[in-house]
Protein backbone atom coordinates (compact mmCIF):
# COMPACT_ATOMS: atom_id res chain seq x y z
CA UNK A 1 0.00 0.00 0.00
CA UNK A 2 1.88 2.96 -0.98
CA UNK A 3 -0.78 5.65 -0.05
CA UNK A 4 -2.42 5.94 3.49
CA UNK A 5 -5.24 8.32 4.39
CA UNK A 6 -7.82 8.74 7.34
CA UNK A 7 -11.34 9.08 8.19
CA UNK A 8 -14.13 9.22 10.30
CA UNK A 9 -17.00 6.80 11.01
CA UNK A 10 -20.20 8.95 10.89
CA UNK A 11 -22.80 8.55 13.48
CA UNK A 12 -24.69 6.92 10.66
CA UNK A 13 -21.92 4.18 10.46
CA UNK A 14 -20.86 5.77 6.82
CA UNK A 15 -16.78 6.07 6.08
CA UNK A 16 -16.09 7.95 3.36
CA UNK A 17 -12.88 6.90 0.97
CA UNK A 18 -10.41 9.70 0.97
CA UNK A 19 -10.98 10.89 -3.29
CA UNK A 20 -7.19 9.78 -4.29
CA UNK A 21 -7.65 6.55 -2.92
CA UNK A 22 -11.26 6.34 -5.27
CA UNK A 23 -9.11 8.00 -7.60
CA UNK A 24 -6.40 5.43 -7.47
CA UNK A 25 -8.59 2.39 -7.16
CA UNK A 26 -11.35 3.08 -10.22
CA UNK A 27 -14.39 3.31 -7.14
CA UNK A 28 -17.72 4.70 -8.70
CA UNK A 29 -21.02 5.39 -6.98
CA UNK A 30 -22.54 2.15 -6.25
CA UNK A 31 -19.38 0.17 -6.00
CA UNK A 32 -19.72 -2.96 -3.71
CA UNK A 33 -17.72 -4.06 -0.84
CA UNK A 34 -17.49 -7.16 1.10
CA UNK A 35 -16.62 -6.12 4.68
CA UNK A 36 -14.37 -8.36 7.47
CA UNK A 37 -13.17 -7.30 10.33
CA UNK A 38 -11.22 -8.89 12.89
CA UNK A 39 -10.15 -6.99 16.27
CA UNK A 40 -8.96 -3.87 15.45
CA UNK A 41 -8.68 -4.55 11.40
CA UNK A 42 -11.59 -3.17 9.45
CA UNK A 43 -11.07 -4.83 5.59
CA UNK A 44 -12.74 -3.71 2.58
CA UNK A 45 -13.10 -5.93 -0.45
CA UNK A 46 -14.59 -4.63 -3.93
CA UNK A 47 -16.74 -7.15 -5.40
CA UNK A 48 -16.77 -7.42 -8.83
CA UNK A 49 -18.96 -9.88 -10.93
CA UNK A 50 -17.80 -11.95 -13.63
CA UNK A 51 -17.26 -11.02 -16.91
CA UNK A 52 -19.63 -12.71 -19.16
CA UNK A 53 -17.14 -14.63 -20.91
CA UNK A 54 -16.15 -16.17 -17.52
CA UNK A 55 -19.72 -16.82 -16.69
CA UNK A 56 -19.88 -19.71 -18.74
CA UNK A 57 -17.08 -21.41 -17.56
CA UNK A 58 -18.61 -20.81 -13.63
CA UNK A 59 -21.70 -21.84 -14.32
CA UNK A 60 -20.51 -25.53 -16.00
CA UNK A 61 -18.25 -26.12 -13.58
CA UNK A 62 -20.96 -25.51 -10.36
CA UNK A 63 -23.00 -27.60 -13.02
CA UNK A 64 -20.43 -30.72 -12.74
CA UNK A 65 -19.98 -30.18 -8.92
CA UNK A 66 -23.35 -30.74 -8.73
CA UNK A 67 -23.43 -33.88 -11.09
CA UNK A 68 -20.39 -34.94 -8.72
CA UNK A 69 -22.36 -34.85 -5.34
CA UNK A 70 -25.42 -36.41 -6.55
CA UNK A 71 -27.63 -32.57 -6.75
CA UNK A 72 -30.84 -33.35 -8.52
CA UNK A 73 -33.01 -29.65 -10.16
CA UNK A 74 -35.83 -31.16 -7.84
CA UNK A 75 -33.12 -30.65 -4.74
CA UNK A 76 -32.20 -27.16 -5.43
CA UNK A 77 -36.24 -26.58 -5.96
CA UNK A 78 -36.82 -27.51 -2.69
CA UNK A 79 -33.70 -25.58 -0.97
CA UNK A 80 -35.14 -22.64 -2.68
CA UNK A 81 -38.67 -22.93 -1.03
CA UNK A 82 -37.68 -23.97 1.86
CA UNK A 83 -35.51 -20.68 1.95
CA UNK A 84 -38.25 -18.84 0.79
CA UNK A 85 -40.54 -19.80 3.39
CA UNK A 86 -38.16 -18.79 6.67
CA UNK A 87 -38.06 -15.58 5.59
Amino acid sequence: MNDTATTTLSSKGQVVIPEEIRSRLGLKAGAQFVVVGDRDVVILKRLEPPALNEFSALVAKARRSAKQAGVKPSDVAKAVAKVRRVK
